[in-house]
C-alpha cells in the first residue's frame, strides 16, 4: 500500500468526496485507512466512561477503503496517482504521476 500514517490525502469517492485530511492510521491487512475529519460518526457512551464521565455522544472517525483516497501532489496541490522510481544508486522513491515530483523515499527491506 502506498499510503502511510501522516500522509495528506483527498477522498475521491463516497459521502465525503472532495474532503482532504491527514491519515491517522493504516490497516494494511484489510486495506483500510482512518483519515482525520472524514467518515465521522457518533458513538453513544454510558455515564462513567473514561473518555466521557457524564456520558453522551462522542465523535469518532471510522475507516474507509484505501482505494477511495489519493495522495496529494506536493507541487500542484491536487490528487495524483503514484509510481515508484528506481534511482541509479538503487534507492526507490514514491513519485507523483501528475508532476513527477518525489513524494518520499520508499523503505528498502534487506534480503539475506
Amino acid at each position: 500500500m502506498h499510503i502511510r500514517k501522516g500522509d495528506m490525502v483527498q477522498v475521491v469517492s463516497g459521502d465525503d468526496s472532495g474532503t482532504r485530511g491527514t491519515v491517522m492510521s493504516v490497516d494494511r491487512k484489510n486495506g483500510k485507512v482512518v483519515i482525520e475529519g472524514v467518515n465521522k460518526v457518533y458513538k453513544h457512551v454510558k455515564r462513567g466512561h473514561p473518555k466521557s464521565p457524564s456520558g453522551g455522544r462522542l465523535h469518532k472517525e471510522l475507516a474507509i477503503d484505501a482505494s477511495n483516497v489519493m495522495l496529494i501532489c506536493p507541487k500542484t496541490n491536487k490528487p495524483t496517482r503514484v509510481g515508484i522510481k528506481i534511482n541509479t544508486d538503487g534507492s526507490k522513491e514514491l513519485i507523483a504521476k501528475r508532476s513527477g515530483v518525489a513524494i518520499r523515499q520508499v523503505m528498502q527491506t534487506k534480503k539475506s
